[in-house]
């Protein structure tokens, strides 16, 4: 009877830890389904996305953390010597808020993208901005963990105070790239969709500002990096300040003998046409003409149309182009060639013969 009695004590101090672990999963697995579907209810009565974000960075984690509290309870019920518990409480702990650290880091960042757009002034979402925010999150995390364990956090910010001094002198070009990234992001010039087109000529899209060079996609579908301190120091045009629309400016000439009425009411009729049947044209602007120049062999003058935004212009013009040469066709309105005058006389006598 002894031996029976011990033979299932034994079992007991086998089993008992994985039968508490695999309870604890299927808690963890109940509950996870009745927090989701309450979520997903919430989600879909508020039309927001909010409840989506919270969702899929909830998923991983909440598994992850019911496996530690169920490691933490199956290790408390295994008769381990107690000298070891201590050691397992703060593995828990420093486990625990380290996946709340990342839970919270992902979740920020998520919310961060859905609302800094709507919000008028916020700070363009860039991965500098994005590993700031984790750095912050992870920093006070680590505090976090160093106070639970009785660590005096003191004389480790002495420390990095002295050796970050050191770094500092050691990565003057990384830093100095580091803030020159931050100062365009916090001063809102530039951010992530803008065109520019930089003083060297290169232009295109910003597709992000990481903390050591800003990233530059061209319509040719090119990536041009370009160091943070080198962009703020350059002289920069941005085609989205203070808004996307731009005027487009055409320059054309015709002939002398044009009547100058008749050719400014079918230019602006061929326009007028133009923007308001193209996607990319401003279909609320009048388009409008200025004669500004007596040239060598035309009359030359300027349109003025308007495009939603930068690439907008090219299939303006591309359009303007192609009907206006078929309305002057039809109209018998010249555009002249260039013309060029050869003074025979002064040919022949140039070299005195």
């Amino acid at each position: 009877m002894m031996v029976k009695m011990m033979y299932f004590w034994e079992l007991f101090k086998v089993f008992s830890p994985i039968v508490i672990f695999l309870f604890t999963l299927a808690v963890a697995y109940i509950l996870r389904r009745i927090i989701f579907v309450k979520l997903s209810v919430w989600s879909k009565r508020t039309k927001s996305n909010i409840g989506d974000i919270i969702i899929s960075s909830l998923k991983n984690p909440f598994i992850i953390w019911f496996i530690f509290l169920g490691t933490y309870f199956a290790l408390k019920a295994s008769f381990l010597p107690l000298h070891f518990y201590p050691y397992i409480e703060k593995i828990f702990l420093i486990a625990v808020v380290f996946s709340v650290s990342l839970f919270l880091s992902n979740l920020i960042v998520k919310l961060i993208k859905l609302y800094a757009g709507k919000i008028e002034g916020s700070l363009p979402i860039t991965s500098l901005t994005q590993n700031l925010s984790r750095l912050i999150i992870f920093g006070l995390g680590i505090l976090i963990i160093l106070n639970s364990l009785g660590i005096s956090i003191t004389p480790i910010l002495a420390t990095l105070g002295v050796g970050g001094l050191a770094v500092a002198l050691a990565l003057q070009d990384t830093l100095a790239n580091f803030f020159a990234g931050f100062y365009i992001i916090v001063s809102r010039q530039i951010k992530p969709g803008d065109y520019i087109k930089l003083e060297n000529a290169e232009e295109g899209y910003v597709v992000d500002i990481s903390w050591r060079i800003t990233r530059i996609r061209t319509l040719a579908n090119n990536m041009v990096l370009v160091p943070n301190e080198k962009l703020l120091k350059t002289v920069i045009v941005n085609y989205y300040q203070p808004d996307k629309e731009l005027a487009v400016l055409i320059n054309l000439g015709v002939h002398y003998n044009s009547d100058l009425e008749k050719v400014e009411r079918i230019v602006l009729e061929v326009a007028d046409e133009v923007v308001k049947d193209l996607v990319g044209g401003m279909k609320n602007f009048k388009p409008s003409l200025r004669y500004h120049t007596f040239g060598d062999y035309s009359i030359q003058f300027t349109v003025i149309l308007r495009a939603k935004e930068f690439t907008d212009q090219y299939l303006i013009k591309h359009e303007f182009i192609k009907k206006l040469h078929k309305r002057f066709k039809e109209e018998r309105i010249i555009i002249p060639y260039p013309v060029r005058a050869i003074n025979f006389f002064q040919e022949k006598n140039r070299d005195g013969s």
